[in-house]
């Protein structure tokens, strides 16, 4: 019996016996022809050469001096010129104790350029190792970041000099803080502050940062040298970061509360907030941190649950200003935040709210009872259930009306309307069937007006949009989605400083001519993100505002007629020019 071979052993043999790499192909053919003596038609055929190409290529190595079969060619460069030329230039550096940035730095103003990482790997050949941390001065003179001072009011000058500041326009706000006595919440709410950064200083610089559309990360730290924006607050300079996360964190939700209050006794006169009727609705601020308490949400951006925190906000109808918001909620408490609303109103005014607009999500069946009983009208969605949907479908093609409605700019103006009564908890309502609205499902309004005409229920529901334009507004402009950041403010005083700077922008919107109904965000872009040369002298503070195309529009709206006296800059006056 025939003794059969290891498997091993036959892959050995099949190595040399059939190579599949051409040198060591050409190799073995050349060594059966010249060394073994075997005929080269046989030697061609067993490893796969025609005769003549097997001719040809012994007739290239009889030729060829220095045949090479077991080294590969290495591609690319072996040699580095540039480390090669400045190796002895690095090794004197180090040993004059310089670090491989200063090595870098000196190969450079020697007109050879070597990266950092290149000169640490030439020290690493030569056996050199790290050197130890260096304090300050020992390191060498070089240009570095500047060391701004700490904000601090007893540093704070009104010394006669001029700067040039990019927030100019900001001090267009000034004769309505000092008018409104807004500037004044922060001492008497009893805000934190310090002998540094008193009440009414930190309450200014929260709000001058929101006023300027600036983000509470990274993007107030760009503005830190800028000598406006902190002299518009009165300090020397504005607050760092960490100050506005520490500093909100010590602000209680009973203290947020009572500063809305302040705030709309401040603009009780003004026609800000008419009162008659408000836009409701949630807004859920992305959270994106490690913190287990913060709870999880619909975020209707990302169309799904995610940590996030629930705030309510409540929008005046006819002044298109956000009159009221609340983030302090927990999960279970959304569907009653509609009456602490309405107690915020009595408490601020002296009644309840007259009119209410919100979505089918905000609040529960029972509540609408309980409204309806307290007298506070309101308009609803109801949600498509298959049996309202069975019942829209059940409704025969006669019963329905026409309305025409007369919304300028609407596509879908004659939407078509059944109404019937619809009992919920034992109370009648009015149930409004529209279609032809705009939607492929029909709308369903709910109601407890039962005087006003159809045309005027869905024309005052259509402008709910209202409040869903200035949420978008608010989270593009305001910053809303990037409270929540590692170092952010408070997500409840960030919404309280959205009510104050929203209700600061539609005044000012309403004395420049055109922008009456213009979004915050177009306002600062035409109106207030201008730079300005500021003059302080012994008599007065002037602010004078560089050309701008927009510029005449601000000349003209009379904030620029009479200078103010401004309580925090010591009673000195402020002029605005251009």
């Amino acid at each position: 019996m025939p003794i059969r071979e290891p498997k091993d052993l036959i892959n050995i043999r099949r190595f040399f016996l059939e190579p599949t790499n051409p040198k060591q192909r050409q190799y073995e053919a050349l060594r059966a022809f010249y060394v073994e003596g075997r005929p080269s038609q046989e030697v061609a055929e067993q490893f796969g050469y025609t005769p003549g190409s097997f001719a040809v290529l012994c007739h290239h190595f009889r030729r060829e001096e220095e045949p090479v079969f077991f080294i590969t060619p290495a591609h690319g460069p072996q040699s580095q010129p540039k480390k090669g030329s400045a190796r002895a230039v690095i090794i004197e550096l180090r040993k004059q104790n310089y670090s491989v940035y200063d090595i870098s730095e000196e190969l450079k103003s020697r007109g050879i350029s070597l990266s950092s990482t290149a000169v640490r790997e030439v020290l690493k050949e030569e056996g050199f190792s790290p050197l130890p941390r260096r304090l300050d001065e020992e390191r060498p003179a070089r240009p570095g970041p500047s060391h701004l001072p700490a904000a601090d009011i007893r540093a704070f000058s009104l010394a006669p000099r001029r700067f040039t500041t990019a927030c100019g326009g900001l001090f267009l706000f000034l004769a309505d803080l000092i008018r409104l006595e807004v500037s004044q919440i922060g001492p008497a709410v009893q805000l934190p502050g310090s002998k540094m950064i008193p009440a009414q200083q930190a309450f200014l610089a929260c709000l001058a940062l929101k006023l300027f559309s600036i983000e509470r990360k990274s993007h107030v730290m760009p503005f830190v040298a800028d000598e406006g924006l902190a002299f518009f607050a009165g300090l020397n300079t504005i607050p760092k970061k960490s100050f506005l996360c520490e500093y909100s964190s010590r602000i209680t939700a009973e203290q947020t509360h009572q500063v809305l209050l302040d705030f709309h006794r401040c603009v009780q006169g003004d026609a800000l907030f008419p009162g008659e009727s408000f836009n409701l609705d949630f807004h859920s601020v992305p959270f994106f941190g490690e913190d287990p308490i913060v709870e999880r949400h619909y975020v209707s951006m990302r169309s799904r649950s995610q940590k996030s925190v629930l705030a309510f906000l409540a929008q005046d109808a006819d002044g298109h200003a956000f009159c009221y918001s609340n983030a302090d909620l927990r999960k279970g408490e959304e569907a009653d935040e509609i009456f602490r609303f309405m107690e915020f109103w009595q408490k601020a005014h002296g009644s309840l709210p007259k009119h209410l607009v919100f979505d089918s999500r905000l609040t529960t069946q029972p509540n609408l009872a309980r409204l309806d009983e307290m007298g506070v009208t309101f308009i609803t969605l109801r949600r498509r259930t298959p049996a309202i949907l069975d019942a829209v479908a059940a409704v025969p093609r006669s019963a329905w009306r026409t309305v025409r409605l007369d919304v300028p700019g609407r596509k879908y103006q004659t939407p078509r309307v059944y109404e019937e009564a619809a009992v919920l908890e034992k109370r009648e309502f009015r149930q409004l069937f529209i279609q032809d609205l705009g939607h492929d499902k029909p709308t369903v309004l709910l109601t407890n007006d039962r005087k006003a005409t159809h045309k005027r229920l869905i024309t005052r529901y259509a402008q709910r949009m209202l409040i869903e334009n200035a949420l978008s507004d608010a989270v593009r402009f305001f910053h809303v989605d990037a409270l929540t950041s590692s170092v952010g403010l408070k997500v409840d005083f960030d919404m309280a400083l959205l009510v104050v700077a929203s209700a600061l922008y539609r005044l000012l919107a309403k004395r420049m001519r055109g922008y009456a109904d213009a979004q915050a965000r177009r306002i600062f872009r035409d109106l207030i993100d201008m730079p300005a040369t500021v003059e302080i002298t012994d008599e007065e503070v002037q602010v004078h505002l560089h050309r701008r195309a927009h510029l005449p529009i601000v000349l003209s709206s009379g904030l620029t007629d009479e200078p103010v006296a401004v309580p925090w800059w010591k009673g000195r006056k402020l002029r605005i020019t251009g």
